[in-house]
């Protein structure tokens, strides 16, 4: 199966994107993680899917969970019965003689054929989008699972800048090319990003990666927002040597032995002197150190490239660099990452893009 790079400046479909774009639809990141996903907040602000308080009535026996996670139980007759659960977590329980299931209480967990019922009157239709955006704001900005004296985690709000004129084409633009600025659709793009953002009123500070697209992104959030924008290195996206400005099939054709052996290992640069994953994975967990340090307890709005933001997400889920592959992220999506004071971290959002819509 051809899967697609990390880096080139498309990302949205399952064709190689060189800005860090474009991964193997399908695969969510979430599979290969080893740390801890709050899957009741990776939905927040995709109010036409599963969003918070969507009922769960309707089916028999099996009720579609609102938020995410499910309370679970199976009767004697096997049929599993799946209501909602508020936090994240499973409730299970068995019965021998076709008993209703015993979930979390008010789940509208059944094991007995009959209706499982979610709240009546929180469908998602009956919710204004603004309504939706302070919603999902308030999921991705809760403190989460960690005990109260840890205090509020420090959330990173990650942003991928809008479209240049090389996206839609889906060239490598690292932080070693031309330095493209926002196209038009882009300017479009950051606009809606920043409404969206403004309705929710959670960010604090506004952080941009020094490359002109990720600042015009910013800055015409941060002006939305009456913040300013603080420029920080470490945001940058990879530099792809030689690649710059040449599609995935123009790199195949003039660098296959070196196009190859990035594929195939983190530690291997583009041609010419680029950036390895295994050095940006490096670079992006000490701004993380740094950020984190710098901005606890606060949420924070990180303008940023894919292969930064996806990195993020990758150590935050202990995942293996070639995960990086294995997700896509669109032209000013938003991501989000919250970090304890013990050292956790729980992915809340990835790759929401309903405020382009």
């Amino acid at each position: 199966m051809a899967v697609a790079p990390a880096g080139t400046e498309g990302g949205d479909s399952g064709e190689p994107a060189p800005d860090g774009g474009g991964a193997a639809a399908g695969e969510p990141l979430a599979r290969a993680g080893r740390g801890r996903v709050d899957a009741a907040s990776l939905g927040a602000g995709t109010r036409a899917a599963t969003g918070t308080g969507a009922s769960a009535t309707g089916a028999s026996g099996a009720g579609a969970p609102a938020t995410g996670t499910s309370a679970t139980g199976t009767s004697g007759a096997g049929a599993p019965a799946t209501g909602t659960s508020g936090t994240g977590t499973s409730a299970t329980g068995t019965s021998g003689a076709g008993a209703p299931a015993t979930g979390a209480p008010g789940t509208g967990a059944s094991a007995t054929g009959a209706p499982a019922t979610g709240a009546p009157g929180l469908g998602v239709a009956a919710e204004t989008s603004g309504e939706a955006d302070v919603r999902a704001a308030k999921v991705v900005a809760s403190p989460g699972w960690g005990p109260p004296d840890m205090g509020a985690p420090a959330t990173f709000v990650l942003l991928r800048h809008g479209e240049t004129p090389l996206t839609p084409q889906k060239r490598f633009s690292g932080s070693g090319g031309s330095d493209p600025s926002l196209s038009p659709v882009g300017r479009e793009q950051a606009e809606r990003v920043a409404a969206s953002l403004a309705r929710r009123g959670t960010i604090e500070a506004v952080v941009a990666s020094p490359l002109a697209r990720t600042r015009e992104t910013a800055g015409i959030v941060a002006a939305r927002l009456g913040l300013e924008v603080a420029i920080e290195e470490g945001l940058r996206e990879t530099d792809f040597g030689a690649w710059e400005g040449l599609t995935f099939g123009e790199v195949r054709e003039r660098h296959p032995a070196d196009l190859d052996a990035w594929l195939a290992s983190p530690d291997a640069e583009p041609t010419g002197g680029g950036e390895s994953f295994a050095a940006t994975g490096t670079r992006i967990a000490a701004t993380r150190d740094r950020l984190v340090a710098a901005y606890a307890g606060r949420t924070v709005l990180l303008v940023s490239h894919v292969t930064p933001i996806k990195t993020f997400v990758r150590l935050a889920l202990g995942a293996p660099p070639e995960s990086l592959f294995r997700m896509e992220l669109s032209a000013a999506s938003l991501s989000a990452v919250a970090y304890y004071a013990d050292g956790g971290a729980s992915v809340r959002l990835f790759n929401e893009t309903s405020h382009l819509r």
